[in-house]
């Protein structure tokens, strides 16, 4: 059973940064590709960054130079460094894993980790 649990939520004031952390148990991480979504309530599921060894994604355009994902494939762990934060980015950040089978593609969710950006 593939496991996905995000940390490293919380308020941080508008300006500053955070950094999640994503913790893979049940699969060894370097078989997927990574991404990071974000929604807000009553919103869409938004991508804001990914670590693809495959595919071109194409996060939101208010995430790029912001928001970078990275990964630790020793530690199994996906990491999203979110800098210059923005009241609009508070949102539940969401992990994602994605890879593919030879019958077509398999993927996880996280639950997510929310993230509150105000003074």
């Amino acid at each position: 059973q593939v496991q996905l649990v995000e940390s490293g939520g919380g308020t941080v004031q508008p300006g500053g940064s955070l950094r999640l952390t994503c913790t893979v148990s049940g699969s060894a991480l370097s078989s997927y590709d990574v991404a990071w979504y974000r929604q807000g309530p009553g919103m869409q599921r938004d991508l804001v960054a990914f670590d693809s060894r495959g595919r071109t994604l194409d996060p939101i355009e208010s995430a790029k130079g912001r928001f970078y994902c990275s990964r630790d494939d020793a530690k199994n762990s996906v990491y999203l460094q979110m800098d210059d934060l923005r009241p609009e980015d508070a949102a539940l950040y969401i992990c994602h894993l994605h890879t593919k089978v030879v019958n077509g593609s398999v993927e996880y969710w996280g639950q997510g980790t929310r993230v509150t950006v105000s003074s």
